[in-house]
Order: structure tokens, then sequence, then C-alpha cells
């Protein structure tokens, strides 16, 4: 009968460990290195980040259709989790390098409200490189269109501590960004 009842409370342990920590994803893509500028003009790469679960987004400061949206509906986010005691780093990768400045970037992110204590805007790169990262990695489209917009992705992503993108959410659905909430919060307590 010992034996029986180790057994059960192993696999208790085994059941209770996994509660709260598993959420339903649908992507699996691990993240090149890379090594980038912050509106701060400081680097912040991938190892960086390594060791703990993140929030990624793209945008670029003079974008008058997706940006505005996904750059409020990020940082709704974030407060919305800052009140449950949870802080996870939101990287906007910069798809306007070119304009797109550590100075320029500061301004948007101030007029936004974004916290830059969790928010990092990256830049120096080229598009070619935001391109194939947004394209090959994050599958996500990326184009420059006329009058010096962009076409590109309204997703968030979700990326483990790995340096994977485990789960990618619609930025422009409020139902989808309630589950980006409810699915930090599982894998972060």
């Amino acid at each position: 009968m010992n034996g029986r009842v180790a057994i059960l409370f192993v696999v208790m342990m085994l059941m209770i460990s996994g509660c709260g920590q598993s959420i339903e994803t649908n992507m699996s893509e691990t993240i090149p290195d890379f090594e980038f500028t912050t509106q701060d003009n400081e680097s912040l790469s991938l190892s960086d980040l390594k060791g703990e679960w993140w929030l990624a987004f793209f945008s670029y400061t003079h974008c008058t259709t997706v940006c505005p949206r996904t750059t409020t509906n990020m940082i709704a986010i974030s407060d919305e989790l800052k009140q449950s005691g949870i802080t996870p780093r939101i990287v906007s990768f910069g798809i306007d390098p070119e304009n797109d400045t550590p100075e320029v970037l500061t301004t948007y992110a101030q007029e936004y409200g974004a916290d830059l204590q969790i928010f990092s805007f990256l830049t120096g790169y080229d598009f070619a490189t935001i391109q194939d990262l947004s394209v090959n990695t994050f599958h996500a489209v990326l184009e420059k269109g006329a009058l010096d917009q962009r076409s590109h992705s309204y997703y968030f992503y979700l990326i483990n501590p790995k340096g994977e993108i485990v789960k990618k959410y619609n930025g422009m659905s409020e139902p989808e960004n309630q589950l980006l909430v409810e699915d930090v919060k599982v894998v972060l307590r």
C-alpha cells in the first residue's frame, strides 16, 4: 500500500507542478540572435531577454493606420498586467529605422504613455534586416508602401524564456488582447 501512496503522491505533484504553466500555443519559432538600439540609445539583445517571458510587436512612429491602435492596445495590456503585479518586458521592433531614431522613439513612447521601464522601442538596423526578421521569424508581412507608409502585421507575440515565439495574437482584437493578458498571467504565476 505504501508503494501505491508514493506513486499517487508523485503523480499528484507532477500534475500540480504543471498547473498554471501551460497555455495553448499556435507558433513555435526560435528568434535569431540580435542586438539593436533602444529609445534610450542603449543596446538590447536577445541574450538580454533570455530567461524571461516577453511580448513583441512591430510599429513605426508615423504610421497612420495600425500602429496608433496597436501601440495603445499594448500599453493597455501592460497597464492591466501591472495591476496584477506582472510586468513582462515588451519590445516594439521599429519598422522604419531610417526615420525612427532613439530620440523620435522616446517622444513617441512618451506621447502614448509607455512605461519605459517595461517597454523597449527598437531601431539601429536597416529595413532589410527588420523585414527579414518579420517575414522569416515572425511570419508576418512587412513591405514598404506608398507615401512612406509600411504594410505590416498587427499581431502581438508571446516569447518564452528560451527565445521562442510560442503564440501570436491579433493586436486589433479585444478578445485576443484579453487572451494575451490571461496567457501571460498563466505563464508568469
